[in-house]
């Protein structure tokens, strides 16, 4: 574990604590094995651009198994960790969150859709072939629930071909990634100004669609539409899903991304494990026709690649998208 001294922690950016209220509403709850899921996931995203899943019928076995191999990945020593160097963003990073001076309480590991099999060769035989095993089973659930959850909102928006979504995750050269993000106790979680640690900055996921799953830490918060942020409860069983900028794009505007920070912990560790289902990057984004009839587009077309270069080029609470509305440009 690294634990920095008070002057490192000041350099850390901190909110005020937010006083829980019975006003705020309670997260989307979608059941998979029942009919009127569809219906329910399209309310979800109409007015969170996030919900929780259950009855997802991942194998326990698969989250346990990669949750107990990446808690020992974090526990190595940090020369050790640093040998997943990769070419920027990818591989192992610690506090520095892209190249735009974004800092956050946490270290993460990024891997590709597709695994580079040098990026884990400074662990050893046995070690590096169960990490693997577990990271191929559990990508692998992810991307099908990914996939059946786009094909739901197919249904539900009356898109034709069901496929039109699923495809670019199920593509060979989709540009999905994986992240494991490692938040470490705080020790000045909570200081006498009343205030919180961030663990990671707001912002939204570029991507179409992301999976989320984290052990039994709180953390998480979404923002509701009038910028109120509430706290999303721990739940190690179930999953979550967020909008993507694309897929807000996809239905122009129907859905919204939604905007998400994670918060530090002072006493526990929280570790959680996205999957991030992305277009091959020549794909072009651009809002369905079906979608658009008798309306006004709201974004210009542009590939994943231009957006993802944009994403990476911007600061983490940046809104992306505002660079590629009609509007904004007419």
């Amino acid at each position: 574990m690294v634990v920095l001294s008070k002057p490192a922690i000041e350099q850390f950016s901190h909110i005020r604590n937010i006083k829980p209220t019975t006003l705020f509403p309670q997260i989307p709850l979608v059941d998979l094995s029942k009919p009127e899921s569809k219906h329910q996931i399209i309310k979800a995203c109409e007015e969170f651009g996030f919900f929780k899943v259950i009855n997802h019928d991942v194998p326990m076995e698969f989250i346990s198994r990669l949750e107990s191999e990446a808690t020992k990945f974090f526990s190595l020593p940090l020369c050790e960790k640093k040998k997943t160097g990769q070419p920027e963003p990818y591989g192992y990073g610690n506090k520095r969150i892209g190249p735009n001076g974004d800092f956050g309480w946490v270290e993460y590991l990024l891997l590709t859709n597709n695994q580079d099999p040098n990026l884990l060769r400074f662990l050893s035989g046995e070690n590096l072939e169960t990490f693997r095993f577990a990271l191929n089973n559990y990508m692998s659930a992810m991307k099908k629930m990914a996939c059946e959850i786009l094909e739901m909102i197919a249904d539900g928006l009356k898109i034709q071909p069901r496929n039109v979504l699923s495809k670019l995750l199920m593509d060979e050269q989709s540009d999905s990634v994986f992240r494991l993000n490692y938040y470490p106790p705080c020790p000045d979680v909570q200081p006498l100004n009343g205030s919180n640690v961030i663990g990671f900055g707001e912002h939204t996921d570029p991507q179409v669609i992301s999976v989320l799953r984290s052990n039994n830490t709180s953390g998480l918060q979404i923002s509701l539409r009038d910028g109120s942020w509430i706290s999303v409860p721990p739940d190690q069983t179930s999953f979550f899903i967020n909008v993507g900028d694309s897929l807000q794009v996809m239905t122009n505007g129907k859905f919204k991304s939604v905007k998400h920070r994670v918060l530090a912990n002072s006493v526990k560790c929280r570790l959680s494990m996205i999957y991030f289902g992305g277009p091959p990057l020549s794909e072009k984004i651009a809002p369905l026709p079906s979608l658009v009839r008798g309306e006004q587009s709201l974004y210009k077309e542009f590939t994943w690649f231009e957006y993802k270069k944009s994403a990476y080029d911007s600061s983490l609470a940046d809104n992306r998208l505002i660079h590629f509305e009609r509007i904004a440009a007419s």
